[in-house]
């Protein structure tokens, strides 16, 4: 969607940019595909907080978004292009020609009464849903599966999209938008095109406030704290730490390798990092 910028009525208003919402054809969701959202604060179960600056923010619904596109076969009608709070990318609402309703991301350029599909030997069309193994090329896709069947888990956001680089036995070889190079069973799903909504980058929320509608809280930095609050604290005047960047707990981060499911790195054929 586009955005837009303001007259500085207010200081807020100085900074801020924001979609126009102008591609949005509703503001009334589906009923049948909303389930409740319940906030936790960053809490875990037992009460403490585990993942910090999480809390408050607007109510939401969650919208169920079908990421496995398993009906093959039966076309779809695109009925509405929404707005989803869960997410940065609009969605579609589909009325499948069985009388069932499903939303999946919308791609750049779907409009409403566009007919997709998911199937095989289909036209190279966004919305489009097929394997790898029958994408042309140099075509960009989204909503990639990383095991068949599983459902999409690659390139969901805003603007993000996949390019089909080769073709090598069982294996498909897309770049991805952080760059990689990566390989997929060739008999994973994607769906043809880019995520829509690609201006979303060029947002600025502008002031503090909006930040927490969000459910964003403030944070504070490590090394404006007291020794007492963190490792990072203290010292005379400003300084820049005189540690390692770390943890509350000492553990290091910036740079201290995270990664866990070194099993999927086989896979990676060109790091985003070179």
């Amino acid at each position: 969607m586009p955005v837009k910028s303001h007259k500085p009525y207010t200081p807020s208003m100085r900074f801020t940019v924001l979609s126009d919402f102008s591609e949005l054809t509703t503001r009334t969701p589906e009923k049948s595909l909303l389930r409740p959202l319940r906030k936790s604060g960053g809490r875990n179960n037992l009460g403490r907080v585990t993942s910090f600056h999480r809390g408050g923010g607007h109510k939401r619904e969650y919208r169920l978004i079908d990421f496995k596109r398993d009906k093959a076969g039966i076309p779809a009608k695109v009925h509405s292009i929404e707005y989803d709070p869960n997410r940065t990318a609009n969605i579609a609402l589909l009325f499948y020609a069985d009388g069932e309703k499903r939303y999946i991301v919308a791609p750049q350029g779907l409009k409403t009464g566009d007919v997709i599909q998911r199937g095989s030997g289909l036209e190279v069309q966004p919305g489009n849903a097929m394997v790898l193994a029958e994408i042309p090329l140099g075509t960009f896709v989204h909503s990639i599966e990383m095991k068949p069947g599983k459902g999409a888990q690659v390139a969901r956001g805003a603007g993000a999209a996949a390019q089909v680089m080769a073709k090598d036995g069982e294996f498909v070889l897309l770049r991805l938008p952080s760059s990689e190079v990566r390989q997929f069973n060739r008999n994973c799903l994607a769906t043809v095109g880019q995520v829509g909504n690609i201006d979303h980058e060029q947002i600025s929320l502008g002031k503090a406030g909006r930040s927490r509608w969000l459910g964003r809280r403030s944070h504070s930095r490590a090394v404006a704290m007291n020794p007492i609050d963190h490792p990072m604290g203290g010292g005379e005047g400003r300084s820049s730490g005189g540690r390692h960047p770390c943890t509350p707990w000492g553990k290091p981060t910036k740079g201290f390798k995270t990664r866990k499911n070194k099993a999927s790195s086989k896979y990676i054929v060109e790091r985003r990092k070179k």
